[in-house]
């Protein structure tokens, strides 16, 4: 048997946004070939970037306990590409998994609550990778909702964000709650609620797909 099938599976870990600001306000083509373009990065909620880094980098850890390899898309600082970029950086990785790591924001404080995005099936962008995008997608939303206890706000699939559409490999968006909610905010900044994130996030990736190829 050939080496590589002893490999274990590479999981590709993006932390949201924290985009250089003169990159950020630049566009790209939602997809392939496309004439639609959306910004590289929108900033994201106030906070964000610095707590999924840090939920990226628990995520990292956990899964590295469980027999994974572990890529980021940033570790530090900041990103100097566009979610085009990201996709890629996974992409010539070869990853098993895209886990894309978020923080929901919005206008009503009272929001809250986890859910979990996958690519709408889109043939010539998509369709290689939907099917188990969506599998992924609900096996890390029912253990994410498990570790942590958070409103179950369920599975969401877009059409419109390149960083899935530029994906060739299976890739979910994770929102991990919103970081605009008093509570919900104030429990995504603290060490041990990122760390039941983490665990969430780590044990929904083992039951998509086991650590070794």
């Amino acid at each position: 048997m050939l080496a590589e099938a002893f490999a274990a599976a590479l999981i590709c870990l993006d932390p949201g946004h924290a985009t250089v600001p003169s990159v950020a306000r630049q566009y790209e083509p939602i997809g392939p070939g496309s004439r639609v373009t959306k910004i590289k990065d929108g900033g994201g909620a106030a906070g964000e970037a610095g707590v999924v880094l840090a939920i990226a980098r628990r995520t990292r850890t956990e899964l590295r306990r469980r027999g994974y390899r572990v890529a980021m898309t940033r570790d530090r600082g900041l990103f100097a590409g566009g979610n085009i970029e990201r996709a890629r950086f996974c992409n010539r990785r070869g990853a098993a998994l895209m886990v894309r790591i978020h923080a929901d924001g919005s206008g009503d404080p009272s929001r809250r609550g986890a859910s979990t995005l996958y690519p709408a099936l889109r043939n010539g962008w998509t369709d290689d990778v939907y099917g188990a995008s969506a599998r992924a997608a609900r096996t890390v939303q029912r253990s994410l909702v498990a570790a942590t206890g958070a409103r179950d706000l369920g599975l969401s699939r877009r059409s419109d964000l390149t960083g899935f559409n530029w994906a060739d490999v299976p890739s979910i968006l994770v929102e991990t709650g919103f970081i605009t909610s008093p509570t919900e905010g104030r429990l995504l900044r603290t060490p041990g609620y990122q760390a039941r994130v983490a665990r969430g996030l780590a044990a929904g990736v083992a039951r998509f797909i086991r650590p070794r190829g």
